[in-house]
């Protein structure tokens, strides 16, 4: 199946325009809905960040697939992080999904999530896919199609803020990172630790 034509809408254009568009868009799976309150955009071969800038391999092969996919990956060897794809097939574009608001699932969250607080209940890319049950087994996953689905916001979202992506060595200046301002869940900025 492939995204429905709102979807394709949502993610149709150069990653940088798409990355705040979907601020305010909401993330579901396994009873969980996460309304969406920061990004990053990650532009492939344009971004020495991007887990796409030297080419395919089999762990990012997602990011060269069609639009509306989700691009799923293990991190510090604990964590999943999940990625919407954009762009055209063979044009390797996503965002990485920061933070959101959870609007629906709380006790689900919270089981998942242990002990967290409601701002900390999906506030970073990890605690985000832990609070939806979203593990690598998802890579692949069309939005569209389910068991995770990803909605459009109703109206754009307001106020929206940019500054550098969190932790990054790859082009860590560049201000691709896009948040809702005002927003408990939005995470705290850190640049990338020396090696």
């Amino acid at each position: 199946m492939t995204a429905s034509p709102d979807l394709l809408d949502l993610l149709d254009g150069p990653v940088l325009e798409v990355a705040p568009r979907l601020l305010g868009a909401v993330l579901r799976h396994g009873g969980v809905a996460v309304r969406l309150t920061e990004v990053e955009a990650y532009d492939g071969p344009n971004d020495p960040g991007s887990h796409a800038y030297r080419g395919q391999t089999r762990r990012n092969a997602t990011m060269f697939g069609p639009p509306g996919h989700l691009y799923c990956y293990f991190t510090y060897g604990m964590h999943v992080c999940c990625n919407v794809v954009t762009g055209p097939i063979g044009t390797p574009s996503a965002v990485l999904i920061r933070a959101g608001e959870v609007v629906d699932g709380h006790h689900l969250a919270r089981e998942r999530r242990g002990s967290s607080n409601e701002r900390d209940l999906a506030r970073g890319p990890a605690r985000l896919c832990q609070a939806l049950g979203i593990g690598l087994d998802d890579d692949g996953a069309d939005l569209a199609a389910g068991p995770i689905t990803l909605t459009p916001p109703a109206e754009p979202a307001t106020d929206v803020r940019t500054g550098p992506r969190v932790g990054l060595r790859g082009a860590p200046d560049r201000p691709w990172r896009f948040w809702i301002a005002g927003e408990p869940s939005v995470s705290a900025y850190r640049p990338a630790t020396p090696r």
